[in-house]
């Protein structure tokens, strides 16, 4: 049984760092691309970042405040988050899918999510 376990959300000020932590299990995790998604209260789920072999990010400006990266050794895969704002404010949910993607569909296994909400 697969399992994706979020951690690491919590209500910050703006301007707080996080990072956030997804441990899995029950998959060859080194097989599998790794990606972090949020969903904002009455919003879509979006893409924030992804990791297999190197990092991609929804928007190259997201690079100057979040940072993916995995431990392959611990099967966990992290989301360090920096100079938060309150539209960062949303749940945030790993995924784990067997090919690079964007999008909701391309990912086959998630977490339950993990709050962050920023206060201005």
């Amino acid at each position: 049984q697969v399992q994706l376990v979020e951690s690491g959300g919590r209500m910050v000020q703006t301007g707080d760092s996080l990072r956030l932590s997804c441990a899995a299990s029950g998959l060859p995790f080194i097989n599998y691309n790794m990606a972090w998604f949020r969903q904002a209260p009455g919003k879509e789920r979006t893409f924030v970042a992804s990791f297999r072999w190197s990092a991609y990010y929804a928007e190259e400006s997201m690079k100057e405040r979040f940072a993916i990266s995995r431990d392959n050794t611990k099967n966990t895969v992290y989301l360090q988050m920096n100079s938060l704002q309150p539209e960062d404010t949303a749940v945030y949910y790993c995924a784990a899918g067997a090919h690079l993607g964007r999008t909701v569909p391309d990912y086959t296994y998630w977490g339950q999510g993990t709050q962050v909400t920023v206060s201005s």
